[in-house]
């Protein structure tokens, strides 16, 4: 047989590259799909964080709305069913391997993310509600095993208010009140039943910096692509993120992400939600969405592990065992 002698890159390509290194430009091999001046392939993750975000065929955008830091608030309580229900979850678990199964999805969802985009500064907190020590052990032997600057913060309900709020609430409300006086960009509240794609952290800060930059506006996203979107046929916008397609909705639940500007102005709206008074509980956050843009990806990131009935439950067109299985 006729050996194929594979030809070297010549000089005169070599000095092409670099010169298209050194003037911003992106050149792609269509036969193989690799990205020379990246050193990486079309498939991977090719967008660059805080500079600019890269579509194959639509190009590049110049990021303008570049995210300097993101704090994730996971607020986990090891004894709780489902809140004010008496249905069983999908899967049938004890509540404290929801929990433990989201934290770990959450750890590897960032530990993904920090190899591309490491210059972003990532803080974990969780607000636990009144779980044992041993499941806070459990939290904190599972974190230590990767390298992610974390913070446990044990919620203190006064017992002596007048006011007494469901302890859903007020580890909600207490996430808020942590944020505003802490953060300083990005902050992702997640509650403990939400299983993480190993991208969904990744593609959430490459689709806010491509999104917000595109619409000149800070904007909201909400990670899982709910039942109830389908069941009714509202009109929707779509519009292209870094590796997912993301489409706006008006409604989510206690999980999303939101901008430290947003969290400032629309305060009384959140402290509204976390008041716990309205029927939705979540009234308050839906009246943000009337007036700034929520977008959720198709398909999901995550996964909220509620009843298999529930229209705020399990994404369609998922592997959900997969993903449950994946973060024993």
């Amino acid at each position: 047989m006729k050996k194929i002698k594979i030809k070297k890159k010549n000089f005169l390509k070599k000095i092409f590259i670099k010169l298209c290194r050194i003037l911003g430009y992106e050149i792609i091999d269509q036969n193989n799909f690799e990205i020379p001046t990246l050193n990486k392939n079309a498939t991977e993750n090719i967008s660059i964080a805080g500079k600019k975000s890269i579509s194959i065929p639509l190009g590049e955008i110049r990021i303008k709305r570049k995210v300097k830091t993101l704090n994730i608030y996971f607020r986990s309580c090891s004894n709780v069913k489902l809140w004010k229900q008496n249905k069983e979850r999908v899967f049938e678990a004890e509540k404290d391997e929801y929990s433990l199964r989201s934290l770990n999805s959450i750890l590897k969802s960032i530990d993904y993310f920090k190899k591309e985009f490491n210059e972003i500064n990532v803080k974990l907190l969780i607000v636990d509600d009144n779980s044992d020590e041993k499941f806070i052990q459990k939290m904190n032997n599972l974190i230590i095993k990767f390298n992610i600057n974390f913070e446990i913060i044990k919620l203190i309900i006064d017992d002596s208010s007048d006011q007494k709020l469901d302890s859903n609430f007020e580890s909600l409300k207490k996430c808020f009140s942590h944020a505003k006086k802490n953060a300083n960009d990005l902050i992702y509240f997640v509650e403990d039943d939400y299983l993480h794609d190993k991208i969904c952290i990744l593609e959430m800060i490459g689709a806010y910096e491509r999104i917000a930059t595109q619409l000149n506006n800070e904007i909201l996203l909400c990670p899982s692509d709910y039942p109830y979107l389908y069941a009714n046929c509202n009109p929707t916008y779509i519009i292209l993120g870094n590796k997912r397609h993301w489409r706006t909705t008006e409604q989510s639940l206690g999980t999303f992400l939101i901008s430290k500007i947003n969290l400032n102005k629309y305060w009384e709206n959140l402290m509204q939600f976390a008041s716990g008074k309205d029927d939705p509980a979540e009234l308050g956050l839906h009246k943000i969405y009337e007036i700034e843009n929520c977008f959720s990806p198709i398909p999901s990131l995550t996964i909220h592990c509620a009843n298999i009935n529930s229209i705020y439950g399990i994404s369609p067109n998922i592997d959900w065992k997969k993903i449950w299985d994946e973060n024993e």
